[in-house]
């Protein structure tokens, strides 16, 4: 598929996956939803929000379960992207999966971008959410990963996730063994990827195993450096960092 077929599947909408507890946070996350706490002087949502519009996302759905009236109160306050739908999950925490999977008659039939709130990074030259979508080729790959070089991530001190070949192929790390790359937490799919999914809660993984043992799971490099906001001392690292970037 060339670049202008692709261009007539290029993602115009996003789920923006803001519902976990953020435990790992605590106390940042004891009275504030972690998508609510301040990161270089706003709200990490609004790091994903931001990105998403200005890549020319039409319309943006975030799920909410912890403290979901102040996330809520906080989207009802922004002006973009054009489009903002809130995905209710106060009843019942559903899992990244089973939360993208209750979201998708607002998702529409295309491919659409996935963006974790906790997803932040010091952009480089071009948007990455905008260079993802760039690459994202549904001929040869049913889902597209952003990835952040572990060696190069600020607050990552884990094994990393994956493998990357020189066609963009994924692999997941071995166990017990070291891979140079850790998923981003921004990610293309499509909707029929989950037409024989669980019903109720479960994990993306479950899609991202089934695409790589079809050889349709690929990836991009983060051009930039990524911001791994897991806990407090990780955001404190992280608020370092974008100090001296600016």
């Amino acid at each position: 598929m060339n670049a202008a077929d692709r261009s007539l599947v290029r993602p115009t909408t996003a789920m923006v996956l803001a519902a976990g507890y953020g435990r790992r946070m605590r106390p940042l996350t004891t009275t504030t939803p972690k998508p609510l706490v301040r990161l270089g002087g706003k709200a990490m949502l609004d790091h994903a929000l931001d990105r998403l519009a200005a890549a020319g996302v039409e319309k943006a759905v975030v799920n909410v379960h912890y403290l979901a009236d102040l996330i809520e109160a906080h989207c009802a306050r922004r002006s973009g992207p054009p489009a903002l739908v809130i995905s209710d999950e106060r009843e019942r925490l559903l899992d990244t999966g089973g939360g993208v999977k209750a979201a998708l008659a607002h998702l529409g039939p295309g491919p659409f971008l996935l963006h974790n709130t906790d997803s932040v990074w010091i952009e480089g030259p071009r948007s990455n959410v905008a260079r993802l979508v760039a690459h994202f080729d549904p001929a040869r790959m049913d889902i597209a990963l952003l990835l952040a070089a572990t060696a190069t991530s600020v607050g990552f001190d884990g094994p990393g996730d994956f493998e990357m070949d020189a066609t963009g192929r994924l692999a997941r790390r071995r166990e017990r063994g070291v891979a140079p790359f850790a998923y981003a937490g921004v990610a293309i799919l499509s909707p029929a990827l989950f037409a024989d999914t669980p019903e109720g809660p479960f994990s993306l993984n479950l899609l991202f195993d089934r695409a790589e043992r079809e050889g349709r799971l690929h990836g991009l490099r983060l051009d930039g450096t990524w911001l791994h906001v897991g806990d407090p001392q990780a955001h404190r690292e992280a608020e370092m960092r974008l100090a001296v970037s600016t």
